[in-house]
C-alpha cells in the first residue's frame, strides 16, 4: 500500500472519530442540564383549586341555604393585600393562606394575609401547594414549616394543610404512580406531625384522589379532609374519610378568594385550632 493511500485512510478514520465526538457534544448541548432549576413560573398564580376548577369545572350553583356550617375562605398572593376588617365584617370566621409551593416559593403576601387575619379576629391557618415533581414530601413539609406553616397553641391558629391537586406544570399526577404518590403524601404528613405535633389537613378533590392515588384510604383516620367541589353539595368523598372538615364550595363570593364552609358550628373550628 502506498504512503498516499495509507495517509488517506488515516484521515478518514480521524474524520469519523471527530464526527462521532461532535455528535456526542451536540446531543449533550441539546439536552436540558441535570441541574436545571425547577419551574416555579406559575407559583404566583397557583392556589388551592385553580387546577381543580380547570380540570373538573363547576358542577352547579352552590347552595345558599346551608345551615349549621361556618363560613370561611382561602387566599394567596393572587389576591394581593386583603382588607381583613372587611372580610370579618362580611362574615369570615376562618381563613387559610397559601404559604409556600414546593421548596422554592414563598407567598410574598403571606405576612400581610396571615397576620392580618389574626389581627381581625379571624382564625387562620396556612397551606402548602404540593410539588411532588421537584422534591420529597419530608423536604417540602420542613420548608412549609420554616416559612409560616407551623402551628401554635394560641387557640386561633389552625394546623397546616397540604394542597395536593392536578399538576399545573405537566403530567397531572406529577409523573408518579399511585403507590409512589401515596408514599410522597405520607412522607409529608408524617414529617409535619413529627415536627409540629399536629396532623395536617389534606386538601384535594375526589376525582384527582381516585386518579392519582388509586383512591387510597390510608389517611382517613389521621388527617382531616378539606374537599374541593364547586357545586350544590359536597358529593362523594375520597376513600377512607366518612366526613369532611372543610368544603371549598365556590371560586368566589362575598369573601376574598375561594369560599369555604367548615362542617359544623364555630366551636368546631375553635376546637381544631386548640388541638
Amino acid at each position: 500500500m502506498s504512503r498516499t493511500v495509507a495517509g488517506h485512510d488515516e484521515q478518514r478514520r480521524w474524520r469519523t472519530r471527530l464526527a462521532g465526538v461532535l455528535a456526542v457534544l451536540a446531543a449533550v448541548a441539546a439536552a436540558p442540564p441535570a441541574w436545571a432549576a425547577p419551574d416555579y413560573s406559575l407559583a404566583g398564580t397557583n392556589y388551592a383549586g385553580t387546577q381543580i376548577a380547570r380540570h373538573e369545572g363547576i358542577q352547579g350553583s352552590p347552595r345558599d341555604d346551608v345551615v349549621g356550617q361556618t363560613l370561611g375562605h382561602d387566599v394567596s398572593g393572587h389576591q394581593g393585600a386583603v382588607d381583613w376588617a372587611a372580610a370579618a365584617g362580611a362574615g369570615a370566621k376562618f381563613a387559610y393562606v397559601k404559604a409556600t409551593e414546593g421548596t422554592g416559593f414563598v407567598n410574598p403576601q403571606f405576612g400581610q394575609q396571615y397576620d392580618g387575619a389574626h389581627a381581625a379576629g379571624i382564625i387562620r391557618g396556612a397551606y402548602h401547594f404540593a410539588r411532588p415533581d421537584v422534591s420529597g414530601g419530608a423536604e417540602q413539609a420542613e420548608y412549609f414549616i420554616a416559612n409560616g406553616g407551623g402551628w401554635r397553641a394560641d387557640g386561633t391558629t389552625l394546623p397546616g394543610a397540604l394542597d395536593i391537586e392536578y399538576n399545573p406544570y405537566g403530567d397531572v399526577c406529577y409523573g408518579k404512580n399511585p403507590a409512589d404518590l401515596t408514599a410522597w403524601i405520607a412522607d409529608f404528613t408524617r414529617t409535619y406531625l413529627a415536627k409540629v405535633k399536629r396532623s395536617a389537613l389534606i386538601y384535594t378533590s375526589t376525582a384527582w384522589w381516585k386518579r392519582c392515588t388509586g383512591n387510597t384510604a390510608r389517611f382517613g383516620n389521621t388527617d382531616p379532609l378539606w374537599l374541593a367541589r364547586y357545586g350544590p353539595d359536597v358529593g362523594e368523598l375520597p376513600a377512607g374519610w366518612d366526613k369532611h372538615s372543610i368544603w371549598q364550595f365556590a371560586r368566589g363570593g362575598s369573601l376574598p378568594g375561594d369560599q369555604n364552609y367548615y362542617n359544623g358550628p364555630l366551636a368546631r373550628v375553635q376546637s381544631l385550632a386548640k388541638g
